[in-house]
């Protein structure tokens, strides 16, 4: 047993000592895996993380009290500092200035930090009341727009800011002496603070009694959507565009060898950082095809995507490298290749705003659908939004989509001499997204909206003249069809389900006239206007009593 044990001595040796060597190589493994993926994963698209990033600050109800906060806790030492090295006689000469005792100052720092913290608890009620409303009338989906109000916020933060303020004036206050003991200056600056509250507190009352209004929910929503359209659609069809649609490796990748993408795991789509996934398949020498749009919900077992091998021989294996004559060798996806993919996506617990049209959209069409609701019967509402969607839709038909490929082009060799003629380097297909047409907006909006007022004439004839106004925007016959397809769909709901004949009839003449009117060639150059049969003719006989 002696000589296993000594036997065994040297081995535990060496175990001791390549115990600090793996250590120290796991490490400098790990850090190099973090810079790898940091330095070609996520700087790629740092400016769109970075967005990302601010509107989530700015969306929490936190981000700008807590500012305002700490923006109160350091003016005053500051301020309180400028007051022990300001010249007294100098603030005695201030008509507005405070230039009273140590009681006087207390008094008043007190009676400012409990009046700000009872009129912020206030506010906080009132908004909390709003949002209690705004979830029963307008949907859940709304209340992001009352909690990301910046005023809400600012007055709110002003209150606690300024709360925070006079507490640490108030322990500054601590000398008998009027001369060094009362920072006259801080004091000054807390009463005008007390007084823009005061102001901020009638603004505040002011502003939610316009937030909560149906018209003003609804216009919000809309420029919303209008911001987030100018986003993603081009103002006009780029030449790229062109060129980049028409590239060989469009109708070739299907049939190179495919791999599935899996979702990391369960949750909304939110966002996908091109860049990123650019850069993945650059170096991978693949195409990555995604099939989810942003706002779906997907499981971790879902397929979002595959992932396509370029082949060997492929001439972009070749030109992607800076040097001409050395080819890459294309690879399968590895343990690495799904870790930087899990980053190029981002999936939420619950759909939160980005820059998805659908869930700007989806906004109003959920203000319309509950305003149609028996417990709400506000028609009157769910027009106002028919026509706000009608706003964001023209818009998006006079506009280039977004194109679902992605380039990019690799650049040349610096070290080849300015003399040698380079030659041009072709655009390389690496990332495919799924773009949404005009007619899944059309069908998740006004479709929605038309499925739910069936019954109501009013919300059936708005529906109606959304069409022939967007008539006015199309630019090719696809949109025209488009157009017609939803107008037969507004015509038979109204057939089959409105109570009376004569409603009938009158949704099916106007249904008619807008159906003639958009096929007509020459028909964004007139006026469309429905003048229903009983309209036709009072006005005839006015015509024969005149005559």
């Amino acid at each position: 047993m002696r000589n296993n044990d000594e036997s065994n001595m040297p081995e535990r040796n060496v175990s001791k000592v390549n115990l600090p060597k793996r250590t120290v190589m796991t490490i400098l493994d790990w850090i190099r895996r973090f810079v790898h993926l940091w330095s070609l994963q996520t700087l790629a698209s740092l400016p769109e993380r970075l967005k990302n990033l601010w509107q989530q600050l700015i969306g929490s109800y936190w981000f700008i009290p807590t500012a305002c906060v700490l923006l109160g806790i350091m003016l005053a030492p500051i301020l309180v500092t400028i007051d022990q090295q300001f010249d007294r006689a100098t603030v005695k000469e201030i008509s507005f200035a405070f230039t009273g005792d140590d009681n006087a100052a207390r008094a008043i720092m007190t009676a400012i930090a409990g009046a700000v913290l009872g009129v912020a608890g206030t506010t906080f009620s009132i908004t909390i009341a709003v949002l209690s409303m705004a979830s029963s009338q307008f949907g859940p989906r709304l209340l992001r727009n009352f909690l990301t109000d910046t005023p809400n916020q600012f007055v709110l933060g002003a209150f606690i800011g300024t709360f925070s303020y006079s507490l640490l004036v108030l322990k500054s206050i601590h000398k008998q002496d009027v001369d060094f003991g009362v920072p006259q200056l801080a004091v000054t600056f807390a009463i005008i603070m007390a007084i823009i509250c005061a102001l901020l507190l009638v603004y505040f009352v002011q502003h939610m009694v316009h937030a909560i209004q149906a018209s003003h929910v609804i216009q919000d929503a809309s420029n919303d959507a209008i911001k987030n359209i100018h986003y993603w659609y081009s103002d006009n069809c780029e030449i790229q565009h062109q060129r980049d649609v028409a590239h060989h490796d469009i109708k070739q990748y299907q049939h190179w060898p495919a791999t599935p993408i899996y979702a990391p795991k369960s949750g909304y789509l939110q966002q996908i950082y091109i860049e990123s996934l650019m850069a993945l398949a650059q170096d991978y020498s693949s195409v990555v095809q995604i099939h989810s749009n942003l706002g779906n919900f997907v499981t971790d077992r879902n397929i979002i995507g595959y992932f396509y091998q370029r082949p060997a021989n492929h001439a972009s294996n070749r030109q992607k490298n800076k040097t001409p004559n050395l080819a890459t060798i294309s690879r399968p996806p590895d343990g690495l290749f799904w870790q930087r993919f899990a980053s190029c996506i981002q999936l939420e617990n619950r759909p939160v705003h980005s820059n998805d049209i659908a869930y700007s959209l989806g906004q109003m069409t959920e203000i319309a659908v509950r305003a149609l609701s028996p417990g709400i019967n506000d028609p009157k509402t769910a027009v106002n939004c028919v026509q706000s969607l009608t706003a964001c839709l023209s818009v998006m038909l006079r506009r280039q989509p977004p194109s679902p490929y992605h380039f990019y082009i690799p650049p040349h060799d610096s070290a080849v001499s300015d003399t040698t003629i380079k030659q041009p380097r072709i655009a390389i297909l690496a990332v495919i997204t799924k773009t949404p047409t005009i007619a899944d907006f059309i069908d998740t909006s006004l479709g929605e909206i038309r499925r739910y007022a069936t019954a109501d004439l009013m919300v059936l004839k708005a529906l109606c003249k959304a069409l022939t106004d967007l008539n006015y925007a199309r630019i090719n016959n696809a949109q025209r069809q488009t157009l017609l397809h939803e107008l037969a769909l507004i015509e038979r709901a109204g057939a089959e389900n409105l109570g009376y004949r004569e409603l009938v009839a009158d949704l099916v003449a106007m249904c008619q006239q807008a159906r003639q009117f958009i096929h007509d060639d020459n028909a964004q150059h007139q006026y469309f206007e429905y003048i229903s049969e009983f309209s036709a003719h009072i006005e005839k006989e006015l015509q024969t009593e005149s005559s």
